[in-house]
């Protein structure tokens, strides 16, 4: 069974998704970009493959990291700055 987890978009990966937040069943990295991209499309898949993800507050890469149910992932385009 997968666990739900709660993805919080910002900037750039909020207006490519059209929502701030919301509720996915994942049990791993990349299965919550595979739930991500179907639940949104092609304009929130090109804007993934800029973001970093944030599970918990800890950066995570690999598509096989677990997700436990209950995790946060915050989903954060590259930010300007300077």
């Amino acid at each position: 069974m997968s666990a739900q987890v709660i993805v919080r978009y910002f900037a750039g990966a909020a207006e490519a998704a059209g929502v701030e937040a919301e509720a996915l069943s994942a049990d791993s990295v990349g299965a919550l970009r595979t739930a991500m991209v179907a639940q949104h499309g092609p304009g929130l898949a090109k804007v993934l493959g800029r973001c970093s993800l944030l599970a918990n507050g800890v950066y995570v890469d690999d598509a096989v990291t677990p997700l436990a149910d209950g995790t946060t992932v915050d989903v954060l385009p590259p930010f300007a700055g300077g």
